[in-house]
């Protein structure tokens, strides 16, 4: 399983620049437009050569599905780096398929996110231990976590790759459990996964309804994927949520030939109940254990190269 460093690609490092949680517990989340930006640069210099984005309002750090300041927040990154960006397809609980691939019929990035499966959770122990909120939005809205889920129907899944494939958008296939796998196995025999190869898998470990973050479940989850979609057809990388899956999830990626994921959206913390300020902080790690292994950096031209992407300038920026 674990293949020699010598023999592997250079390490593509994702940095997601947004958390998933609300700003009384992110206090080092950003939020506007110019923010996101400069975050995004920050993550090149460490040395990620692709940035995960998921837009907020700009006022009140809420979850939006306003594809105006989404592509605001998108220009700017794209005129300030080099970076391949992805853009989320998952958005608020609420938002329609329509509403979570607008962005990719507006911008046609290289790439873009998509679960493929339907997910679900509780942030009940968040709400619990707050006593002071920042907003008035952030305690309903984490206390709808476990009233509402993404029902993804296999219908809405393969509508938003055909929206994906017309934009000549890859899909980054997020993956929280191996029943996910076997939809993308589908999706791989039925319609060539809906993008030119390689595919772009990413393994998601210690959500509340996925996959346990420990080496076992990256090394099954690894397996299952050679069976399934054929050990030369798709390029992977890992998100291990919170602290310190983040960083260990990561190595086991690097050791393994993967790529890995990083930042404030999946993380708060750079050590123990010490947040990180930025996700530049975690890029920036990965950098550092992936040369102690002897794994090198992929560039952000590098990255494009590996999984085949169109290119920067055929983003509609």
């Amino acid at each position: 399983m674990v293949a020699h460093a010598r023999q592997m690609k250079k390490l593509i490092i994702s940095a997601a620049l947004v958390g998933g949680v609300t700003p009384t517990q992110a206090p080092y989340n950003p939020i506007t437009p110019d923010e996101i930006a400069k975050e995004a640069k920050r993550a090149e210099d460490a040395g990620a050569a692709i940035v995960h984005i998921h837009p907020r309002d700009p006022r009140t750090g809420e979850p939006t599905t306003d594809t105006q300041v989404f592509a605001e927040t998108l220009s700017k990154i794209h005129h300030t780096t080099n970076l391949v960006m992805c853009p989320t397809t998952g958005l608020a609980h609420h938002a329609t398929v329509e509403q979570r691939t607008a962005i990719v019929s507006l911008v046609r990035p290289e790439v873009a996110t998509h679960d493929i499966g339907c997910n679900w959770g509780s942030r009940d122990r968040i709400v619990k231990r707050t006593t002071k909120w920042k907003y008035d939005w952030e305690k309903p809205y984490l206390e709808a976590y476990k009233k509402v889920a993404k029902p993804f129907t296999q219908g809405d899944i393969e509508w938003m790759c055909e929206e994906m494939q017309k934009a000549d958008t890859k899909p980054e296939y997020e993956l929280f459990n191996t029943g996910f796998l076997c939809t993308m196995a589908y999706l791989k025999k039925e319609f060539n996964g809906y993008c030119a190869p390689p595919l772009w898998a990413t393994f998601i470990f210690g959500t509340f309804s996925g996959c346990p973050a420990s080496p076992e479940q990256i090394v099954h989850m690894k397996r299952t994927a050679d069976d399934m979609l054929g050990k030369d057809t798709y390029e992977w990388q890992v998100i291990g949520v919170g602290y310190p899956a983040q960083f260990e999830a990561a190595t086991m990626a690097i050791i393994m030939g993967g790529h890995c994921r990083v930042g404030l959206e999946d993380n708060l913390y750079i050590e123990r109940g010490v947040y990180a300020k930025s996700s530049a902080q975690a890029v920036e790690r990965m950098v550092r254990i992936a040369r102690e292994l002897g794994r090198e950096i992929a560039t952000p031209d590098e990255a494009r190269e590996i999984l085949k992407l169109k290119g920067k300038s055929k983003v509609n920026l």
